[in-house]
């Protein structure tokens, strides 16, 4: 189980503490931020690359794998669904990821192989591709009026 805390702080700027860990979320300048941070999105496709490094690492130590470096790029877009056929509305639009992932090291034909299916079975990866089910609490607090 994962738990973060977050607060907003001023403007688009939100405070975020994982496990004693503290980042800064933000909104680029262009959109009313103060670019003090990553985006949400950035955060996000920050989780996958972290969790694809050190997934690729962890699996070639267990096997005594020769890696020397993992390097990943991932870029989000939404993108027409001009084949979707389950689609209903003609303007739908599809959430996507681009992967680029390099994993340098001393590897057979067979070793490359089991890795291009490690890279892309780290948990964070299995659970943005299965979906999730969110169990929203919102609750509002008024400070004044009616």
């Amino acid at each position: 189980m994962a738990t973060i805390e977050a607060s907003l702080q001023a403007g688009y700027q939100v405070k975020i503490v994982a496990n004693g860990h503290v980042m800064l979320a933000d909104e680029p300048a262009s959109v009313g931020g103060e670019d003090t941070g990553p985006t949400p999105y950035e955060l996000l496709l920050g989780a996958l690359a972290a969790c694809t490094c050190m997934t690729v690492q962890m699996y070639c130590q267990r096997k005594g794998w020769p890696l020397d470096g993992v390097a990943v790029r991932y870029t989000y877009s939404r993108v027409h669904a001009d084949d979707c056929a389950e689609c209903d509305d003609p303007d739908h639009k599809i959430d996507q990821i681009e992967s680029a992932v390099t994993i340098t090291g001393d590897f057979d034909e067979a070793q490359a192989k089991r890795l291009q299916a490690v890279a892309a079975k780290c948990p964070v990866h299995k659970t943005l591709e299965a979906g999730m089910k969110i169990n929203d609490d919102v609750r509002v607090t008024t400070t004044g009026g009616v």
